[in-house]
């Protein structure tokens, strides 16, 4: 018999997407050591066009993730009274 304490534990999804998308937010990012908030984003892409960004982000001398979060940070701005 097996110590349940033992297994990991997920967490349950809170009630709504607002509660939700909050729950995202807090947690903290601990790769960048510097207590920044992230959410991470998974997409489905072609392996040719995952191949072209990468490629464009080794060119510009960037990481593909900070070259797509300019370009979603370009594409779309903060509106003034939208949460952070």
């Amino acid at each position: 018999m097996t110590d349940r304490t033992d297994k990991r534990r997920f967490a349950s999804r809170p009630g709504g997407p607002e509660s939700w998308i909050k729950a995202a937010e807090m947690q903290v990012n601990s790769k960048a050591g510097d207590n920044t908030f992230t959410a991470r984003l998974t997409i489905d892409i072609t392996p040719e066009l995952r191949g072209r960004i990468k490629v464009a982000a080794f060119r510009r001398g960037v990481t593909v993730a900070d070259m797509l979060r300019d370009l979603l940070a370009r594409e779309f701005p903060l509106i003034d009274g939208d949460a952070t």
